[in-house]
């Protein structure tokens, strides 16, 4: 009886071992590296939560150029690793033709939609996040101006920037929102320098407030505004620890939560293909409020964009979608 309880012990220890050993996850993260206090750090985070939670290890990649990432995809999928997430829309043209060449690997890419049977494709209403920004920029600002700076010029960072304006002028039609881009190449989301140059042009033109969907290049931003004695808002991951109490906020995009999510399904068997859209119903964008910021953030100000919030999520406040149209109506 002994042997027997023993024998089913140690079988159920290969099982449970077996099966973990089935679960290869990899991450893939975009240019500006894992640690740039935005985007793939969030990501990042999202991957050392599963690894913490589920004792199994995950590879990463950190590309340094564009020209690396066909090779990284093909060579985490030839080893075996599944599912394979992926940091960024750059990574579409990679994906279309990898995702074919090995359809029975799981894939999951954030920020873009690629249509392949073996492929999760992620994206968030990152207008919804930037509209209740827009609100508290607006709210907080003195001199009625506040501004914008994005990342690449593309569409999809003048999804933010169009929430934001949205935001903005729903507090009043006199607020003034600036709106400037750092390239229109990847190298935009690496360059602080620029970034900070460009904040202190707009606080130049009367600015207060400035927000910023640059990735690494938001650093320079939010301290060229903590310089100036104005406010900055963050992006992606929470960034009020970076100037405490000089940055207002943050608009919280929940890539850790979608990384995290790929991973445990995997791990469940429950990875499903196709598309995800998440918004503040969902919990996938939002704002963030914490010590760093507390004392910007007065009750009158929390009151108000809890109630645009709430308002958003039940369908009586619509935040246009700049990708929609490619144009903002605000």
């Amino acid at each position: 009886m002994k042997k027997t309880i023993l024998g089913l012990f140690a079988f159920s220890m290969m099982s449970a071992t077996a099966l973990a050993a089935d679960i290869k996850p990899a991450i893939i993260y975009d240019l500006g590296g894992k640690f740039d206090k935005s985007f793939n750090e969030a990501a990042f985070n999202g991957a050392e939560k599963f690894k913490t939670e589920s004792g199994i290890e995950y590879r990463e990649f950190e590309i340094a150029n564009d020209a690396q990432r066909e090779q990284a995809l093909r060579r985490f999928a030839s080893d075996g690793n599944s599912p394979i997430v992926m940091a960024g829309f750059n990574w579409a043209a990679s994906l279309e033709k990898i995702a074919a060449e090995y359809p029975d690997t799981k894939f999951a890419i954030i920020d873009m939609v690629v249509e392949k049977p073996n492929v999760k494709s992620i994206v968030f209403k990152e207008q919804e996040g930037s509209y209740l920004v827009g609100v508290l920029a607006a709210l907080a600002s003195k001199s009625k101006t506040v501004s914008f700076v994005g990342g690449m010029d593309i569409p999809l960072i003048h999804k933010f920037a169009c929430g934001y304006v949205g935001g903005a002028k729903s507090v009043g039609a006199d607020v003034k929102v600036l709106e400037a881009y750092t390239g229109t190449t990847p190298d935009a989301w690496n360059d602080p320098v620029k970034g900070g140059e460009i904040a202190k042009s707009q606080i130049d033109q009367g600015a207060d407030v400035v927000y910023h969907a640059a990735g690494g290049t938001g650093v320079g931003v939010l301290q060229a505004a903590a310089d100036a004695g104005k406010l900055g808002i963050g992006v992606d991951s929470n960034q009020n620890m970076l100037q405490p109490g000089k940055v207002l906020t943050s608009m919280l995009k929940r890539v850790d939560v979608a990384v995290y999510d790929s991973f445990m399904a995997a791990k469940n068997d429950k990875f499903e293909f196709g598309v995800s859209n998440l918004g503040l119903k969902e919990d996938g964008v939002g704002y963030a409020l914490d010590d760093n910021n507390k004392a910007l953030i007065t009750p009158e100000m929390h009151d108000t964009v809890e109630k645009v919030k709430a308002d958003i999520i039940a369908g009586k406040v619509q935040v246009h979608d700049y990708m929609s149209t490619e144009s903002c109506p605000y």
